[in-house]
């Protein structure tokens, strides 16, 4: 234990009557992601991809380093050191209101989709729907949409 937290502890161990060791303790909360980082070939291109088709809004740039706003959630790109680090991912969900609306608008900004609007799974209260994508160094994405119990996509 450091000596600053000695000294805390002593003083409020000396400072509660009848208590010779107080527990400090912390609630831990990890419900909310903070940052997701996205290796990239070139930030660049990332940007005009990020911020031009898909529309998210940009904190800042610093160095290789590029910032976005996801909803509260900051996506950062980052200059790969190798190439290889580019095409380790996970896959990246955007939550969207219509799935047919969305894939739409994204296709009118130059978006290609790999797989079209489809059902995904009937949940309890709604049924899940999704259409993939790629970026400019081949992650996929997804726009998904948690439509009413019967939902029908149209053409």
């Amino acid at each position: 234990m450091c000596d600053w937290a000695i000294d805390l502890l002593f003083v409020i161990s000396s400072r509660v009557p009848h208590n010779p060791v107080v527990s400090l303790t912390m609630q831990l909360n990890l419900n909310h992601i903070g940052q997701i980082a996205l290796a990239v070939g070139d930030v660049d291109r990332a940007e005009a991809f990020f911020g031009g088709k898909l529309g998210l809004r940009k904190l800042y740039r610093f160095g290789d380093l590029s910032f976005f706003d996801c909803a509260g959630v900051r996506l950062m790109l980052e200059k790969a050191r190798d190439p290889d680090e580019v095409r380790r991912s996970s896959v990246i969900y955007f939550r969207c209101a219509d799935i047919v609306l969305a894939v739409r608008e994204l296709q009118a900004r130059g978006v290609s989709f790999t797989e079209k609007p489809h059902l995904i799974a009937k949940m309890e209260d709604h049924d899940l729907w999704m259409a993939f994508f790629k970026d400019p160094d081949g992650h996929t994405f997804a726009v998904m949409h948690e439509a009413p119990k019967g939902y029908a996509a149209a053409p």
